[in-house]
């Protein structure tokens, strides 16, 4: 399938990488303009474009800015289509958001908040990239490692899961969107390596941080 990737740091060129690998169109883009990202394209051998063009391009788009990017996403051009959510919260960089600090909202809602036509899966957020890269396993090998997923549309999660499979990674479906807080920054799974069944027992066992 087309993906496309708004942000080209270490989350977003780790996708695009791994994304290429398993046969699939990639678009990168930033909030800088393509003349940016020239070199990514012989590198990785992706297209590369502006944010509204990675939006027009993906049936799937990867969302991998930093919080205080989330106000110049093409809302209109991502209308109605299936988004990977791969946000995290860090105060000391994105500056205290009020919504997030009292806990009556996650990274996902928040994102839904500026796009509420858009169909949003939290994912790929809680693993390191050199993580991602290295750690993927055939499926059936019992040290395989599981990565979570959180959203509330059922097709946009099938998609995701099976690039996690494509990728050598078990999925778990933590269930709503509203449970992406599960395995967010803190949380016991936060980029930790664990099976299935460990990924499981974190996931339900999650305990919901104290208000800042």
């Amino acid at each position: 399938m087309k993906i496309g990737i708004i942000g080209a740091g270490f989350v977003g060129r780790a996708v695009a990488k791994l994304a290429i690998k398993a046969g699939h169109q990639v678009m990168l883009s930033n909030s800088r303009g393509p003349q940016t990202l020239f070199s990514l394209r012989p590198m990785l051998g992706c297209e590369i474009g502006t944010t509204t063009e990675a939006a027009l391009f993906g049936d799937i788009v990867v969302i991998a800015v930093p919080l205080t990017a989330i106000g110049q996403l093409p809302a209109e051009e991502l209308a109605g289509k299936s988004l990977i959510e791969a946000v995290n919260y860090y105060p000391e960089r994105d500056g205290q958001v009020p919504e997030l600090d009292s806990q009556s909202t996650t990274t996902s809602e928040y994102l839904h908040s500026f796009l509420p036509l858009s169909h949003i899966t939290k994912a790929f957020n809680a693993i390191q990239m050199t993580d991602l890269e290295s750690d993927g396993l055939p499926a059936g090998d019992p040290a395989r490692r599981a990565l979570p997923l959180a959203g509330d549309d059922e097709a946009t999660k099938r998609l995701v899961a099976g690039l996690y499979d494509e990728f050598g990674f078990d999925a778990f479906d933590a269930g709503a969107l509203s449970e992406g807080w599960r395995f967010q920054r803190g949380m016991p799974c936060y980029c930790v390596r664990m099976t299935t069944t460990e990924l499981k027992k974190a996931i339900e066992n999650a305990q919901r941080p104290e208000p800042v």
